[in-house]
């Protein structure tokens, strides 16, 4: 059959769940929430009615129970959208490719997918400690220049590429945008921004040890072509639930402005106050 699948591109661990997140398709609830930190899993899951499964490898920690009835899923990423190109892949073959025979399955099914984080923003005029959902959102990794069928465009990416000053850098970039239905489940958030994704944590951020950044305007630059946050895996989420047919809705805490020199005095009950609204909102 065309679909089937080698055991070399859709690889299995012995008792058939897909390699890396160690799960099966009954493992997993249609909605998940990613988090970054494996720490934080237990902290979201805490709030579930009775959590029914806890799997982990490697960075990858799943829980998945019920909250007010519903089932739902929480599940670690690590940093980065290299991680997100697996966990994005192999969640999507848990519902739409049939395992054990290693083919597409005629039937898609959507998941909504919720990633909650934290963020810095490079707008001087964003407050620490605040909700920020990200509506639109470029890549500066490149990752999904892999990909043949990814294509996007809007409003928002037409003029940041037109007007993206780095030429190095411009072949990388790709952009996404939310899901709208999920983004009315959060839209008394304080704030509904542009989120640029980067590939590290240092001079792609604009940080500098002993090494230096590209430019030491770069921040301002991304401010002035209208992003509001930055963070490490959004973007991918966003692409590839556009290329997927998933639903996929970032909701992060600004608990730094780089541009004022702030970070968050509590970032700990920061954590705590996003997990909560988050969790709040995500089952009607």
């Amino acid at each position: 059959m065309l679909n089937k699948l080698a055991a070399s591109e859709l690889v299995l661990n012995d008792d058939g769940s897909v390699y890396h997140l160690n799960l099966l398709p009954e493992d997993i609830a249609d909605k998940i929430i990613l988090v970054g930190d494996p720490d934080r899993v237990p902290k979201v899951s805490k709030y579930f009615d009775k959590v029914e499964i806890k799997k982990n490898k490697r960075e990858f920690y799943t829980h998945t129970g019920t909250l007010r009835g519903e089932r739902i899923s929480v599940m670690s990423t690590g940093i980065g959208t290299e991680n997100i190109d697996i966990v994005m892949n192999e969640l999507d073959a848990l519902v739409n490719i049939d395992l054990k025979q290693k083919e597409f399955k005629t039937e898609h099914k959507s998941l909504e997918l919720f990633r909650m984080g934290t963020c810095g923003s490079v707008n001087p005029d964003v407050q620490v400690d605040n909700m920020l959902v990200t509506q639109n959102v470029v890549g500066l990794d490149g990752l999904m220049h892999f990909y043949q069928d990814y294509q996007f465009e809007n409003e928002f990416s037409k003029q940041f590429f037109d007007n993206f000053p780095y030429e190095k850098i411009k072949p990388m970039l790709y952009f996404s945008e939310w899901s709208e239905e999920l983004g009315d489940l959060y839209k008394d958030a304080k704030y509904h921004g542009n989120t640029a994704t980067f590939p590290g944590f240092y001079a792609p951020q604009g940080r500098q040890l002993r090494l230096k950044s590209l430019d030491d305007k770069f921040l301002e630059t991304l401010n002035d072509l209208g992003i509001t946050n930055f963070e490490m895996e959004t973007s991918a989420i966003y692409a590839f639930s556009k290329l997927l047919g998933h639903k996929a809705i970032t909701v992060n805490n600004v608990i730094a402005n780089r541009r004022r020199g702030e970070f968050s005095s509590d970032h700990h009950t920061s954590e705590k106050n996003l997990i909560e609204w988050v969790l709040d909102r995500i089952i009607k």
